[in-house]
């Protein structure tokens, strides 16, 4: 034990199910009890910083509170993202009833690149694929491993783009990388950038927009989507705008410029991160009107109530909505939009039009492998697509649970499973996905969770305050809890997010939650 250990709590005064933190000199720490044995990790999770002790600990896992990355209780190592890396350690004595800890991290191990080959090719950078190379390194590949994608942008926080930048509470430069700044140099991951213009599949090669074609043993496909653009006279006017890229937000941003509350914004449609931007361009005071065909945002996903009470709270923050509406036309003067004329004859004043209509899988460039009606990529419960070929993420239709029709889950959490899944599988493991999704959305300094997936559903569970935003609600199907939406319950979702993964019923749910 290093000298400078110093004694921070006693063994008895901890709990097996609850993790506590402690300062030592200056490092934050949480103390994790397993049997009479401590562990002593990094207090706040890599991905986002989420303070550790105030998620669950559950089944051998410690699951943060804010995006439910889960650890190995008694490694730290990591289960689940979005976190991609394993907590620190730090070295811990148990001397009678004593915990001594020292502030000395203990070192991670490295896998770098040993041989040229196997050459294994990530084909996209963004959020499966950081994943992805985190996992095969983690995994022990030590081949050539080749990360690919058209931003020139190390893999960045791609959520961060609706929630906070066009608040301008975090400034386009500022949105956090994946991995750290030298993440993928130490691990040998060679990174280029560029498009790929064509992918033959059969032939295991890429070709590319810069550069000869490259050749490869086994590629992971996560290349994400990209924005439907919907057929609209007056698409092509300055000031329409996407929002998928740090590009696209710099840009509205840039529009937006030093007096937002004076340009008039409409976003088509009523999708999350139509919504999520909504409330973000509120913040500073920018008039905002949602123009969309659905009668009530969000019922698909949650119900009329949910529903209706997303609309409230963005009502109550002074954005406008045209529900059950649809757009004949953008107008503009000058080159640049200035309404939106919809069907009814109502024109709606426009300075930006944000289109929040919808994405399709990014898939375009790919020969010699069959792919869905919507461009979709099917692939089997291990994330294999073909011979030397997987895929992950918003591109992969695969089956969420045994004996029911696949489909695409466009979460960027579960782009992240997908991707250590496929990973681990190209390095020899045999895993099938068998996660829960999940995914957060943010509207008004108020943090959602949805964790699971259904589209129907026998009876919506509620229990707290659900017009208070204090809630947790259960979407139950046959006796079962198949999905879950709540708001400032993160310890007790981080209890029923473990829960899911082996099934959960109604019975046992109201358990976890009162």
């Amino acid at each position: 034990m290093p000298s400078n250990a110093r004694r921070v709590a006693q063994l008895s005064q901890l709990r097996t199910d609850r993790a506590v933190r402690v300062v030592v000199d200056d490092e934050p720490i949480v103390l994790v009890r397993d049997g009479d044995s401590v562990r002593a990790y990094a207090a706040d999770c890599p991905h986002a910083g989420g303070p550790l002790e105030e998620g669950a600990i559950c089944h051998g896992r410690i699951i943060c509170p804010w995006h439910k990355a889960a650890f190995d209780v008694a490694t730290g190592a990591l289960l689940e993202p979005p976190a991609l890396v394993a907590l620190d350690r730090y070295p811990v004595v148990v001397s009678g009833d004593d915990v001594m800890v020292s502030s000395e991290k203990i070192p991670q191990p490295v896998c770098r690149a040993t041989a040229r080959t196997p050459h294994y090719v990530v084909i996209g950078a963004g959020a499966a694929g950081a994943a992805a190379c985190a996992a095969l390194r983690e995994s022990g590949f030590a081949g050539r491993v080749t990360l690919i994608g058209e931003e020139p942008h190390a893999p960045y926080d791609r959520t961060a783009l609706s929630k906070f930048v066009p608040s301008m509470e975090m400034a386009v430069a500022d949105v956090p990388p994946l991995l750290a700044a030298d993440w993928l140099e130490s691990h040998d991951i060679e990174r280029i950038v560029t498009k790929v213009v064509r992918l033959d599949v059969p032939a295991r090669t890429l070709h590319v927009e810069t550069g000869g074609p490259l050749t490869y043993d086994t590629a992971l496909l996560a290349t994400g989507s990209v924005p439907k653009i919907p057929h609209l006279p007056g698409s092509e006017l300055g000031g329409v705008h996407v929002l998928r890229n740090l590009a696209d937000a710099a840009a509205i941003v840039d529009v937006l410029g030093e007096s937002p509350d004076q340009q008039q914004v409409v976003i088509l449609g009523s999708s999350f991160i139509g919504l999520e931007t909504a409330s973000a361009l509120r913040k500073n005071g920018t008039p905002v009107t949602v123009i969309s065909p659905d009668k009530i945002p969000f019922e698909k996903q949650f119900g009329e109530r949910a529903g209706e009470m997303f609309r409230a709270l963005h009502e109550r923050n002074g954005v406008a909505f045209r529900l059950g509406a649809k757009v004949a036309s953008l107008e503009g003067e000058e080159g640049n939009v200035h309404e939106v004329m919809l069907e009814g004859g109502e024109h709606v004043a426009a300075d930006l039009v944000l289109l929040g209509t919808g994405v399709a899988p990014a898939t375009g460039f790919v020969e010699g492998l069959p792919l869905q009606k919507d461009g979709g990529v099917i692939v089997n419960a291990g994330m294999q697509a073909a011979p030397g070929l997987y895929a992950a993420g918003d591109i992969a239709t695969f089956s969420l649970h045994e004996n029911q029709e696949p489909v695409r889950v466009e979460h960027w959490r579960v782009a992240q499973q997908h991707a250590r899944i496929a990973a681990e599988n190209m390095c020899g493991a045999r895993h099938r996905y068998g996660g829960v999704p999940y995914f957060w959305t943010y509207h008004f300094g108020k943090r959602f969770e949805y964790l699971g997936h259904s589209n129907d559903w026998d009876e919506i569970v509620i229990d707290g305050e659900l017009e208070q935003q204090q809630f947790v609600a259960l979407y139950v199907k046959d006796g079962n809890v198949a999905a879950v939406l709540a708001c400032e319950r993160e310890a007790q979702t981080a209890r029923l997010i473990d829960a899911m993964g082996s099934g959960l019923t109604r019975a046992d749910a109201l358990t976890i939650i009162s």
